[in-house]
């Protein structure tokens, strides 16, 4: 049985250790508008979704009775980004100082990606689509 959800997702939360490196982090990286902060959070518009950097602290009344995992638990999501052209984003991203985990490569469903992760272990992805190898 489906219940009939609507499939357009509007924020994700990432739960960070050090809101103002996480601040400093995505305002170096991302060319997003800000539409909320305090001192615990930002929220900011990708295109028409919101994502929301919540300080750790504030993490557990939002996923009760789940424990928060600590960020050296290591990657639990990949977040993708489609560009024009992964090679000219990652020569930019090496330019500010953001190093790839890994990439770029050629994966065989019709994508050349990279990844990199935040300072809280978030991994984003950029994916330029390619034919399928």
């Amino acid at each position: 049985m489906t219940i009939g959800l609507p499939s357009e997702v509007e924020v994700i939360t990432l739960f960070v250790d050090d809101i103002a490196s996480a601040k400093a982090f995505y305002a170096k990286v991302f060319a997003s508008e800000t539409v909320w902060e305090d001192a615990v959070s930002s929220v900011l518009r990708f295109g028409g979704l919101l994502i929301n950097l919540l300080d750790v602290s504030r993490a557990p009344p939002l996923v009760e009775p789940l424990p928060v995992a600590r960020s050296s638990a290591g990657a639990r999501a990949l977040l993708t980004i489609r560009v024009g052209d992964v090679d000219q984003v990652c020569s930019a991203l090496r330019e500010i100082g953001v190093d790839l985990l890994n990439g770029p490569i050629d994966r065989p469903w019709g994508r050349r990606t990279a990844s990199f992760a935040d300072p809280s272990g978030h991994v984003w992805e950029i994916a330029q689509l390619i034919g399928r190898t």
